[in-house]
């Protein structure tokens, strides 16, 4: 294999491909990326050839392609992936690079730097991930990026980082006919927003859901860079399938096993009976609610939002308190509130989290009681449960 490549180029695929390496494994293969290198088809071809980047680490695989190479001979080499994205970041002074193999050695050169890199046999690496055609049995439909970016972003937030119920450490997608739901739960907050689809299911199944693991989303999200392109998704047994198309008829094909368990029965928690409403501009809101919680430490997560009834001129106050630290009071304008009185604590960094994730200007903030959840809303495709915190 031999191949000049442009460097800018390389090292945005490496850095994507990165995600999909294991940090360490027993198995020495799962820690490096498979080049796969081809020659432009056909003689008088004005195509440079391709080069594709593989990596898995047994829970997630990626494979990408990119074309500002020129591909001089053809192969395969397994690099390990920590040296490879060393070499090309540090090489920052270089236009392009050059990369030959001679057996399981790979040789990087610059204009002033050579680096020789022991890889290992491709052969051994494990197969790359391939859409499944469309007779396979699997649930295929397809969703613009835009979208699919949309709803990754307005859920992965909420997801449970370490917890014995694994099911809620991943992010469920629900579709039905062209319609999709994706929930996600800590078990103390709880965001779901939706979306259509491009096309319905290719086995015309009428539903089908699934637990998608939260580090293929976050390396989902990277991918989805062009905001018009289509994405392919298929849902097999145990695997959820990405298939990103370029103009060049090359796909980003990202693979993820699916998360096992029983996602919690999420419509019970979205509460439905709020008789108080508030409505703010998420600017507003977003920038007192940070600035309160300024005052606040582990002991006291805290901030308190007292709201005056409609009749008191509709007013919010927040508040918060500190041992050793101090107090806080902001006066926060209001675009409208309908309801009783009522005193009310969050977590801050919660409030703050949903509405970095809001697009529209203004955010409605639904409220029962001290003890019930809050229920925050933006248009008719995203809502946000948040649980309360005691305040002494």
């Amino acid at each position: 294999m031999k191949l000049i490549c442009d460097r800018a180029a390389l090292l945005n695929a490496v850095n994507l491909v990165s995600g999909a390496v294991a940090a360490r494994s027993p198995k020495v293969q799962l820690t490096c990326v498979r080049l796969t290198a081809r020659k432009p088809e056909g003689k008088g071809s004005k195509s440079p050839g391709a080069i594709t980047l593989s990596a898995t680490d047994g829970e997630v695989a990626l494979r990408l392609t990119r074309t500002q190479v020129e591909v001089q001979d053809g192969g395969e080499l397994l690099i390990p992936g920590d040296r490879l994205r060393a070499i090309v970041s540090a090489e920052d002074a270089e236009p392009t690079l050059t990369l030959e193999s001679e057996q399981d050695v790979c040789h990087i050169r610059g204009r002033d730097a050579k680096f020789k890199v022991f890889g290992y046999p491709a052969a051994d690496f494990p197969p790359a991930p391939d859409f499944p055609r469309d007779d396979a049995g699997a649930d295929v439909f397809t969703v613009k990026a835009e979208t699919l970016a949309r709803l990754i972003g307005r859920t992965l937030f909420s997801t449970a980082r370490e917890t014995s119920r694994y099911a809620i450490n991943g992010v469920l997608l629900k579709r039905s006919g062209k319609k999709i739901e994706m929930v996600a739960t800590d078990g103390r907050r709880l965001a779901l927003a939706r979306g259509l689809a491009e096309t319905a299911s290719s086995t015309g199944e009428a539903e089908s859901s699934c637990i998608i693991a939260s580090k293929a989303l976050g390396l989902l999200a990277r991918l989805l860079s062009d905001a018009e392109a289509q994405v392919r998704v298929a849902i097999t047994a145990n695997q959820i399938i990405f298939a990103i198309d370029d103009d060049a008829g090359d796909a980003t094909v990202l693979a993820g096993n699916l998360v096992e368990g029983t996602f919690p029965p999420y419509e019970d928690v979205i509460p439905k009976d709020q008789d108080k409403r508030a409505r703010f501009d998420v600017h507003v809101l977003s920038s007192a609610v940070r600035r309160a919680a300024l005052l606040t430490n582990e002991d006291s997560r805290g901030v308190r939002l007292s709201f005056t009834d409609a009749k008191g001129g509709s007013k919010l106050k927040l508040s918060s308190r500190a041992p050793e630290m101090g107090e806080s009071e902001i006066d926060v304008e209001m675009e409208g509130y309908e309801g009783e009185a009522i005193d009310i604590g969050f977590n801050p960094t919660f409030i703050v989290d949903a509405l970095k994730v809001v697009p529209e200007e203004q955010v409605i903030l639904e409220m029962k009681a001290p003890n019930k959840p809050g229920l925050i809303k933006s248009g008719s495709d995203f809502l946000y449960v948040v649980m309360p915190v005691n305040l002494q």
